[in-house]
């Protein structure tokens, strides 16, 4: 007999399949957003994993650093603009005591400068929970 096929979780092949919709019939996972349209998302971002043994005058200063990233890497662009109500949302505790979660929206927006890098920036805005 030949050896029985697994899947990556150690189930048999026909419960990688059940278990795993995008294996079924050769289909492939719908195609997220393209990169050159404006889009808009919410997320909550875990500030508390991130400032896990950050000095406590660093705090609130990383964590809009942090948030920056983040929406970078959901975005797709390096061009990070943070609303002013954002910035006061994370400094409001002070410079220790930062929120462990925080939700934002991030909305990529397309630059209408002529002379800028990127043809799109990501704008980041608190949403109050």
């Amino acid at each position: 007999q030949y050896p029985r096929q697994t899947s990556r979780c150690g189930k048999s092949l026909l419960c990688a399949v059940l278990l795993h919709p995008t294996l079924t019939m050769g289909k492939t996972r719908p195609a997220s957003t393209p990169v050159d349209t404006p889009v808009v998302k919410e997320a909550t971002i875990n500030l508390h994993k991130r400032l896990h043994g950050i000095g406590f005058k660093r705090r609130s200063p990383r964590a809009i650093k942090e948030i920056k990233a983040f929406a970078a890497k959901v975005a797709g662009t390096q061009d990070i603009r943070i609303d002013t109500g954002l910035n006061q949302a994370v400094w409001s505790h002070g410079v220790r005591n930062t929120q462990r979660r925080i939700r934002v929206r991030v909305a990529r927006k397309r630059n209408d400068d002529e002379d800028a890098k990127e043809e799109f920036y990501a704008y980041v805005t608190h949403v109050p929970v």
